[in-house]
């Protein structure tokens, strides 16, 4: 192709006009010129320039498309980080108007913390506001009760938590002096109570949810931090509101915290605790209200979507409705139940097999625990499956030298979906 051949815009307008007769004129055209323009730009470069005709078209068609769409996990992976982390259950959004910040007995303007406050209250024993993320809940409790000031932190809880976020960048961030005491592996009591000044503000815990120190390691137990007279922030990030040990999740659970005397804590929505992203600050009443007046709390505010799904997954929490929560009935499965599903679907695929495996909870929680599982092991060249599969929006992953799906993650309700697919 060359310069004279590239239609004129309103010919190629007029073919697009044809093909997509719903679509905007202005949306249409724009679409021509950007296609002729990259045709004309790929034969000055001495390149071969896409037919404008099928390259406005492709474009076009995939403005209709929504971007965000369901997929099957068959990973295993409970909380997948590029897929969501914890998998939301299904709630319908109200539609039109709501009481977002509107009391409807006194007629007058209302709060949207009254929504979850009480349930969270109700959960943690402590009063709870929440902002859009932990990092978020992070930032804004530091801001809120330190900034000009120190925070103690021990050396070997300076972590990165994913994506760039490191703590010593959110401290500084907040306008807080870092003050770093102990080593990597092994902080005292002793070495808190000397950096103590009056300048300290806070004495931050952060738990090591996503990496594990062992050997010769030690740390202050919480009620002994909490006996030093300096308020103490715990960074609890896994958020988990319900003991997950009977079920093979050793993870520190928020209420014990608090009941250790640590004075505020902050911890993710969409991770142990199942529900949507959010992240929560729960505490000490006169922390908690300075953390809620500071000017940062409403630019980290919560949508009222997250809300209504916040409130579901809160009030499943309170009475203990926990099967209604798709990331604790995954967790909660016994291996015997996956086993059962696996066996019955890899009886209608040819050459599927059966065979033990690992879940990992993910979402940077639990490192080194893994729940005992069953994997339905598909022939086949992997890597050809794995990729015809993701076509049809289910990740699967690859064990070795197969491609295998875990059941642990997948809704009872994907089932046919997953099935089909995969015999296709």
């Amino acid at each position: 192709m060359e310069l004279r051949d590239l239609p004129a815009v309103e010919t190629l307008l007029a073919a697009l006009r044809a093909q997509f007769p719903a679509y905007p004129h202005a949306v249409l055209k724009s679409e021509a010129q950007h296609a002729i323009a990259a045709a004309r730009e790929a034969i000055l470069a001495a390149g071969t320039p896409a037919d404008p005709q099928s390259f406005a078209g492709a474009r076009l068609a995939a403005l209709a498309q929504p971007g965000l769409v369901p997929v099957i996990n068959a990973t295993g992976v409970v909380l997948h980080t590029n897929l969501g982390r914890a998998p939301l259950a299904p709630f319908t959004p109200i539609e039109g108007y709501s009481n977002l910040e509107y009391d409807l007995k006194s007629g007058r303007r209302g709060k949207r913390d009254s929504h979850s406050g009480p349930l969270l209250e109700r959960l943690t024993g402590a009063p709870t506001i929440a902002v859009n993320n932990n990092a978020a809940a992070v930032f804004l409790v530091l801001h809120a009760l330190a900034k000009g000031r120190e925070v103690i932190v021990s050396r070997g809880e300076l972590i990165e938590i994913g994506d760039g976020f490191r703590i010593p960048d959110i401290v500084r961030a907040a306008g807080v002096k870092l003050i770093e005491v102990g080593t990597t592996n092994k902080t005292t009591l002793a070495d808190y109570a000397n950096a103590i000044t009056p300048k300290t503000a806070l004495i931050l815990r952060v738990h090591p949810s996503n990496f594990h120190i062992t050997g010769f390691t030690a740390k202050p137990a919480l009620e002994e931090l909490a006996s030093l007279n300096v308020p103490v922030y715990e960074d609890l990030g896994s958020g988990a509101l319900v003991d997950l040990k009977p079920y093979g999740i050793n993870e520190p659970v928020v209420q014990d915290s608090l009941r250790a005397g640590i004075s505020i804590v902050s911890f993710s929505g969409d991770k142990l605790l199942g529900g949507p992203q959010a992240g929560y600050i729960s505490g000490r009443l006169d922390l908690v209200t300075a953390v809620r007046r500071n000017p940062m709390f409403r630019a980290l505010r919560l949508d009222k979507l997250v809300l209504q799904a916040m409130e579901q997954t809160l009030r499943a929490l309170v009475f203990q409705n926990y099967d209604a929560i798709p990331a604790l009935r995954m967790i909660r499965l016994s291996p015997d139940e996956i086993r059962r599903r696996a066996e019955a679907m890899a009886s209608r695929i040819p050459g599927a097999t059966v065979v033990a495996g690992r879940s990992v909870i993910g979402g940077g929680s639990t490192p080194d625990q893994s729940l005992p599982t069953f994997l339905l092991a598909i022939p086949g060249p992997p890597h050809k499956l794995e990729r015809r599969l993701r076509a049809h929006n289910v990740i699967a992953r690859i064990d070795g030298a197969r491609l295998v799906i875990d059941l642990r993650t997948v809704l009872p309700a994907q089932e046919p979906a997953l099935l089909a697919e995969l015999v296709r």
